[in-house]
């Protein structure tokens, strides 16, 4: 599984209007997209910041998607961020979402990345 960190600032009460473009533009184009598994959105106190933490079975996946579909989502987004967003990837090495995940795309456990065993408790 791989994972997706944005992270922005907004402009000053922002966070509703972000939100509202998050869950009902943003989230319905990424379940189309192949290899999307969920969506974390958070938001600091004050909703002055705010991260994305996106999940996809497999980094190629997630590629297609940078390069497909960033610049439509940072046009529906740019009026509400104070600066340009930051951006990082990750490799997914250890989550609860992992499994319920691996069911859902279709990835039997016996095909799934083993974990390393001096983890298992």
């Amino acid at each position: 599984m791989f994972a997706r960190k944005v992270a922005a600032r907004l402009k000053p009460d922002s966070l509703a209007e972000f939100t509202n473009l998050v869950e009902y533009e943003i989230l319905p184009w990424l379940r189309q997209q192949k290899g999307f598994l969920d969506l974390i959105v958070l938001a600091s106190p004050h909703g002055s910041e705010v991260a994305t933490v996106s999940f996809w079975d497999r980094e190629e996946n997630e590629q297609d998607l940078s390069l497909a579909g960033c610049p439509g989502v940072l046009r529906t987004l740019g009026s509400l961020l104070d600066g340009a967003p930051y951006v990082k990837t990750f490799d997914v090495v250890s989550s609860t979402l992992q499994s319920s995940s691996l069911t859902m795309a279709g990835i039997s456990k016996t095909t799934a990345p083993k974990s390393n065993p001096r983890w298992h408790v």
